[in-house]
């Protein structure tokens, strides 16, 4: 199983990953472990939203395609207002 995943920052933005382990993931994202990371400065981070996929490559496909979207756009899914084929 893959998930692809969407966090809040303590700065408001968004960040969207993928990960075939998403619990321990978010503890890496929420306890700094990748210096490198885009959420390494911006914690604490929430989990808003997840998906799950039974291929990586549908998962990947899936989190470029949410990665291009707007912060609106990125929100209504977070709401429930686009489903997963959007």
């Amino acid at each position: 199983m893959y998930f692809i995943y969407i966090l809040k920052c303590s700065d408001t933005t968004y960040y969207t990953g993928v990960t075939s382990d998403i619990e321990k993931r978010i503890f890496e994202h929420q306890n700094g472990v990748h210096r490198e990371a885009y959420t390494f400065t911006r914690r604490p981070v929430e989990l808003v939203y997840s998906e799950s996929y039974d291929k990586i490559e549908d998962a990947i496909q899936r989190e470029k395609q949410v990665k291009d979207w707007s912060r609106k756009k990125k929100e209504k899914l977070i709401r429930g207002d686009f489903f997963k084929n959007v």
